[in-house]
């Protein structure tokens, strides 16, 4: 027979050792948030600070915050979809925002806790990648995208399916990214976008 515990009693009748998850999450070295539909549960003390918010001002709000434009939150939305129904997890490396407004690259990784509602309740982590791969040109939206899935290894035709684009206008893009990269060829591009040396 178990002998109830009062509240003020509980911490102390945790088992020498017991694992604190909370203290661990907040503590994690990489972002973190648990989310619903692509609102921010909870995120972790590394989140708000990569993002430049105060501890828990990011909890109750849209992903949509961390996004440079509510169009680039939308189409990742609908980009994610599909990848998280075929594998149940998500991983890229985009061009986020910061509360400032400064924008730097993130690998962003994330996955389902029921397989069958992709975009519902969800574990994601995310990593400041600007240290080694600092924001160097001035971007569209859709350069921002694109330069992602180039980096991802993703081909102007495969690029142009995921958004449903037509591979003309990815090749347009490809060749803006080029110029403002100076790079000559698609693998320069992509070791500038890395930032490789």
């Amino acid at each position: 027979m178990h002998r109830a515990v009062a509240p003020d009693q509980m911490h102390q009748a945790e088992p020498a050792g017991a694992i604190d998850f909370e203290m661990i999450f907040q503590h994690a070295p990489v972002g973190m948030c648990v989310s619903s539909n692509r609102i921010i549960q909870s995120g972790n003390r590394a989140l708000a600070a990569m993002f430049g918010y105060a501890q828990g001002e990011l909890n109750g709000r849209s992903f949509s915050v961390l996004y440079p434009t509510m169009d680039e939150f939308l189409r990742t939305g609908d980009r994610i979809v599909p990848i998280m129904n075929a594998r149940g997890r998500y991983s890229d490396e985009r061009i986020m925002r910061r509360a400032n407004g400064e924008l730097f690259w993130c690998h962003v990784t994330g996955r389902a806790l029921d397989a069958g509602q992709p975009l519902g309740a969800g574990v994601w982590t995310f990593e400041d990648l600007s240290e080694r791969r600092p924001v160097s040109a001035e971007l569209t939206p859709r350069e921002r995208e694109i330069a992602a899935l180039l980096v991802d290894g993703k081909t102007s035709k495969i690029i142009a399916r995921e958004m449903d684009l037509s591979p003309r206008t990815v090749e347009m893009h490809r060749a803006s990214l080029m110029r403002k990269f100076s790079a000559a060829t698609s693998s320069e591009l992509v070791n500038k976008l890395v930032g490789a040396r």
